[in-house]
Formats: C-alpha cells, sequence, structure tokens
C-alpha cells in the first residue's frame, strides 16, 4: 500500500455519518476537529483534499427531537434543512481556526446528469482547490427526490472523485475495513487488507447497511470504489476513529482496505456517461452489435438493436444490453424511443425513408459511447 498511496496528490476523503454524529447522538464536534487538523496537515504537505461529510439528516433529527429516521421524503428533506445549518458551521468553525476557508457544496444528481451543469461543478471544486478553499460537499437532500437522489454519501464521493480526477478516495467509517464476513455476526471474519476495485468476489462479501443513521452499507463502499476506479483513483476504505488516520495513510502506512484501480481511466467525457445513476432507458441488442462495440470499438447501429425498454429523446443517456441482459454499455443516443423502435432492426440507408430525415447514421456512435 506504501507506494500506491504516497504517490497520490489529489484526494477525496468521505466521512459517514455514524462518524460525524457519534452514531447518531449529534455532530462529534472533537473528531471532526481531529479530521480537519489532518486535513490541514495533509494540505501543507502539498495534497489537494476535497471533503464530502454525511450528517445532515442525523444532527436534524436530533434538533428536532425525532428518535428514528422519518420515511417520509418531506421530512427527511426538512431534517436535512436544518442539520445542514449545524454541519457546514461545525465544518466552517473548525478550519477557521487553522485559517483556512471552507465551501459548502450541495448536490444532487440532475447536477450531475446535465452535461453542462456538470462541468460547472467541476470548474467550481477545481476553482476552489485552487484558491485553498477546502469544499464540504453533500447530497442536496432538501431538493432531492427518490428519482434522483444519490442514494448514499459513498456514490456522491466516488462521482466526486471522477468529477475532479482525484488520485485518491478515502472512505472513512466505523469500521476497521472490508471483511470476508460480517465480523459482527463471525468470529472467523478476516480484514481485507488489498484487494482490485470491481472484483465481483469483494461485492459477495458484503452485507446491508449496519447503523440505523447510516443509508450505506460496505456494498456501497465496494461498488464506489468500482466507480471510482474508471478515472484510475484508488480507494481506502478505513476506520475514521484510527488515531491520526488520515496523515498515515497520506505517508503510505497500510490501513484498512485498500482498493487499487487496475483499468485504464476513462477520458473525461466517458467517465461522465459511466457515472449516470439514471437512464432514459435500455437497447438490447443482438450479438454481433454486442461484439461490434465490445471487440471492435464501433458505433451502435439501428440494425443491431432487437429490443426497446423505457421512454426517452434524443441524447439521453440509454444503456446497451447484451442478448441475455447484461449491461455492457451506454451512451447517449441520436434518436428518440418511438423512433428506434421503428428503426432497429433495419440499416442506416432505411432510416431516411422510415422516419422521413435522417439525423445521424448512427443510432449511437462510438465517441458518445462507454463499454462497461
Amino acid at each position: 500500500m506504501s507506494h500506491t498511496l504516497a504517490s497520490c496528490r489529489s484526494w477525496v476523503v468521505k466521512v459517514g455519518s455514524s462518524l460525524v454524529t457519534n452514531e447518531g447522538r449529534g455532530l462529534d464536534i472533537s473528531a471532526i476537529a481531529r479530521w480537519v487538523a489532518q486535513i490541514v496537515r495533509m494540505r501543507e504537505r502539498g495534497n489537494r483534499v476535497a471533503l464530502v461529510s454525511s450528517g445532515a439528516v442525523a444532527e436534524g433529527m436530533l434538533r428536532l427531537g425525532w428518535k428514528r429516521r422519518p420515511h417520509e421524503l418531506h421530512q427527511l428533506q426538512a431534517a436535512a434543512a436544518v442539520g445542514q445549518m449545524g454541519l457546514a458551521q461545525c465544518y466552517e468553525s473548525c478550519f477557521r481556526e487553522h485559517g483556512l476557508s471552507s465551501a459548502q457544496i450541495l448536490l444532487t444528481h440532475a447536477d450531475m446528469r446535465n452535461r453542462e451543469r456538470y462541468l460547472n461543478a467541476r470548474s467550481t471544486l477545481r476553482t476552489l482547490l485552487d484558491l485553498g478553499v477546502i469544499p464540504v460537499i453533500n447530497e442536496n437532500d432538501t431538493v432531492a427526490t427518490e428519482e434522483i437522489r444519490f442514494g448514499d454519501n459513498d456514490t456522491l464521493a466516488a462521482l466526486v472523485t471522477n468529477l475532479l480526477e482525484a488520485d485518491a478516495l478515502v472512505i472513512l467509517t466505523d469500521q476497521e475495513g472490508l471483511y470476508s464476513a460480517d465480523p459482527r455476526h463471525d468470529r472467523n471474519a478476516r480484514l481485507v487488507s488489498t484487494g482490485s476495485a470491481g472484483d465481483p468476489v469483494l461485492e459477495a462479501m458484503c452485507g446491508g447497511a449496519g447503523s440505523p443513521t447510516a443509508r450505506g452499507g460496505m456494498l456501497t463502499k465496494v461498488l464506489a470504489a468500482k466507480r471510482a476506479a474508471r478515472s484510475g483513483a484508488h480507494t481506502v476504505i478505513a476506520s475514521g476513529r484510527q488515531d491520526n488516520v488520515l496523515g498515515r495513510l497520506a505517508q503510505g502506512e497500510d490501513i484498512g482496505t485498500l482498493l487499487t484501480a487496475t483499468h485504464v481511466p476513462l477520458a473525461a467525457r466517458k467517465q461522465w456517461l459511466a457515472d449516470q445513476l439514471r437512464i432514459g432507458g435500455r437497447l438490447r441488442l443482438d450479438p454481433g452489435a454486442a461484439h461490434a462495440l465490445q471487440r471492435d470499438g464501433k458505433s451502435l447501429l439501428s440494425i443491431g438493436v432487437i429490443g426497446v425498454t423505457g421512454e426517452f429523446e434524443r441524447g439521453e443517456v440509454v444503456s446497451c444490453e447484451d442478448a441475455s441482459g447484461r449491461e455492457i454499455a451506454r451512451g447517449l443516443i441520436n434518436y428518440s424511443a418511438a423512433e428506434t423502435r421503428l428503426i432497429m432492426r433495419r440499416t442506416s440507408t432505411e432510416i431516411e425513408s422510415i422516419l422521413g430525415y435522417v439525423d445521424e447514421q448512427e443510432l449511437i456512435h462510438r465517441d458518445n459511447l462507454v463499454l462497461l
């Protein structure tokens, strides 16, 4: 691990709600101050750090006197609005003690899905880091709906990692790292010290969320590592309660679980395509079309599509599945769902006679398509 992380210069650090709120008992100001101090020391060594912090809903629940996390979306949004005030104030105060400024960044998936807003978010984050300001990022729970919310801040942290093309993602949790089984129920569970991001064996090891205030779980952390690896970032899952955990990781010490990125990083535009959490629809491809995409690097033509699911418009992101239903790619489609149904299984030369016009010869051009 030492060589892998010691050479990283750009970091995204995610802190879970159970740590930030001391298992839901309220903001753990002393713990937050310790992580802030560690980030400050990392910056002094020349590292760039963005922070993704959970805890707004849990803090809001405490301030509102709620004992249990509500199920109604409007109540969750209200709790987030109340809690976000305290969370931002706490981080601002802690960074101010070290003479640093922080900035609150609230994101929804709509910000990531729209290409222009995605680029704007990236520019803002990069500018803040250039100015020496620490971005403190959270999901905008006050406006997010069930359809567009990230679902957990592990996913958000991975998206931010790709957005910034960071070298490393650190996910701080209340566990020592990834175990071969749930250590709370299996005495023989062993800590997995290293692995490859995206290895399906790791996903099989993971259980569900273990804390009443958390929406994540070890599976979301492993999947976040897989997502972050698309931009070449390595991921560490470690306990936030370890003494000076960030500083020690930055110096290359072996702590927690390191999941390394083993594939060539995707180009920035293709990272954006791969990171789409919502898709407009699905295309089922015949074996020839699937082979052309996966092996030959070709564009997707209408003749290779044998099925269309969902309703989408031109320019939306759609998923491409092989004949067995496995997603193999996704991309920006040049025709609507209704038009695609009319031209599927037909050659490109027939498009104009069927639709009355031809916009593009390809259903999805290879420049707008990413393999998964």
